[in-house]
């Protein structure tokens, strides 16, 4: 048995083999069964063809020169006796009956012994229509002596001297049935028993293929599953479609496809983690080593330093503590987005209303380092439909990004433009600007874009503007040229009243 072959599951293998072994067995029977009956049944029509005219014999032969009636209206018994010894030279187990139009028994001989006493009367419907197809169709009727067994018939009409009646002939009385059906049983066994056991060896080479045959793809695919399970990773089902269970090939692909490309994704999320902390430990370290140093002048220093110098020192250090504040809230801001732990909630705001928040929030660190800081069309209230708070924090960090890398005297200009369903948010700086090269990577994690400057990178600000953008499903755009400043742009969905 090859590597494949054992791939396959014996439990399905002996299940199919079962379900086969019952098919066999339910279809030999069935043809055992339908093969008999029909025998049976031919076997009476051929008696029944063949003995057709019995009956009208009878009345041509016997009836021709004496009738079968006395003067007084008695049955010739006479006559019927001559009647049965010609009948035994023929047949010993055939029963004949006199009827009259009315299908009443008027007289019979039966050779047969039969303890039942013969019924009354015979329907005439099978009769009439025996006599009206001369016997040339299989028609079974009544048997006297077995009511509820019918049986092959001959039959004629007479009309003699007035009297009317039919001449109604059983060929196949009691013990001939008993005799065929053991002639049959027999028969049938030995043919059950020949027919059974070429049928299982055909059966068992018919089976063999099948199950074979069918499983070949199953066998395929469990094969492959397993060979990616043990680590192949670039395996997959080769024209999935012309497999007989092409669904399963598909999903399989799929899914090798989808595992492989989060595995490829967790190694990229991995080495983005390890430089993240790489980043984030760097510039933690910084303020801390600030902090640490302006704390120990000031416990060592404290009796020589001045007022105005320890105001000072103090000032460092409550910088730089806000530095580390916002450095901690931004990563945790980030793994939550990253985590999908947060969902936006959207409503109706007005995004002018907040762009003159944000535009007056940051006038005074825009005016320390003497940038202009303006709002552009803050006569036009509108609306759109997101998350505000989300919004604002995305808002804040562009702000926040282009004050920082503006040049003394420049500007940044926060505007707002309706187009079509949409309000286009619009933060242009005249900074430095960002080289062709880079902008791709801005909105990495904690991608410093000038390596050569002693300016802080862009760190989780702008990560974080990017993942907002992707819970409104929108994007965020930046359009740059070093030295000429940058522009980022993204649009809202404008809420209509």
């Amino acid at each position: 048995m090859s590597n494949i072959e054992k791939t396959l599951t014996p439990t399905l293998v002996k299940k199919l083999w079962v379900a086969f072994v019952l098919l066999v067995i339910l279809m030999g029977a069935a043809y055992i069964f339908t093969t008999g009956y029909l025998t049976n049944k031919h076997n009476q029509a051929i008696t029944q063809r063949v003995n057709a005219k019995v009956a009208e014999h009878v009345i041509q032969e016997k009836f021709q020169n004496a009738s079968p009636f006395l003067e007084d209206g008695s049955v010739n018994k006479e006559l019927f006796g001559d009647l049965m010894h010609d009948m035994m030279a023929v047949n010993r187990r055939i029963e004949v009956y006199l009827l009259n139009e009315l299908g009443e028994i008027r007289y019979s001989v039966v050779l047969d012994h039969n303890e039942n006493e013969p019924s009354k009367r015979v329907s005439l419907a099978p009769i009439n229509s025996f006599i009206q197809t001369k016997g040339n169709e299989f028609i079974v009727g009544d048997d006297p002596l077995n009511p509820n067994e019918p049986k092959i018939f001959s039959a004629a009409p007479f009309d003699i001297n007035g009297k009317k009646g039919f001449i109604y002939i059983i060929l196949a009385g009691k013990e001939f049935q008993l005799i065929s059906d053991n002639l049959l049983g027999r028969y049938f066994t030995k043919l059950g028993i020949g027919a059974t056991l070429l049928t299982m060896l055909f059966a068992a080479i018919i089976g063999m293929l099948s199950i074979w045959f069918l499983t070949k793809n199953l066998r395929l695919i469990t094969h492959t599953v397993r060979k990616f399970r043990e680590g192949d990773l670039d395996i997959r089902i080769e024209n999935p479609e012309k497999s007989d269970i092409a669904v399963f090939a598909h999903s399989f692909n799929e899914m090798a496809d989808s595992i492989v490309g989060n595995m490829d994704k967790m190694k990229s999320v991995d080495t983005l983690r390890r430089e993240l902390i790489a980043n984030v430990s760097h510039d933690l370290r910084t303020p801390l080593a600030i902090l640490k140093g302006y704390v120990e002048t000031l416990q060592m220093k404290k009796d020589s330093l001045t007022e105005e110098q320890k105001q000072e020192y103090l000032q460092i250090t409550h910088d730089n503590i806000d530095k580390l504040s916002n450095l901690i809230n931004q990563l945790f801001d980030y793994s939550k987005l990253e985590a999908e732990q947060i969902a936006p909630i959207k409503e109706p705001f007005s995004i002018t209303e907040l762009s003159h928040d944000l535009i007056a929030k940051f006038k005074v660190l825009a005016e320390q380092k003497k940038i202009s800081l303006q709002l552009d069309n803050p006569k036009s209230n509108y609306m759109v439909f997101a998350d505000v708070s989300l919004v604002e924090r995305a808002l804040q960090n562009l702000i926040e990004n282009a004050i920082k890398y503006t040049e003394e005297g420049g500007k940044v200009t926060l505007s707002l433009l309706k187009k079509g369903k949409n309000i286009e948010i619009n933060i242009t700086d005249t900074g430095t600007g960002i080289p062709v090269n880079e902008q791709p990577f801005i909105f990495d994690r904690y991608k410093q874009v000038d390596k050569s400057t002693k300016k802080q990178g862009y760190g989780l600000g702008l990560a974080i503007v990017k993942k907002i953008m992707e819970l409104h499903g929108t994007t965020i755009t930046v359009l740059s040229k070093p030295r000429e400043g940058s522009s980022f742009v993204f649009n809202l969905p404008a809420y209509q009243v």
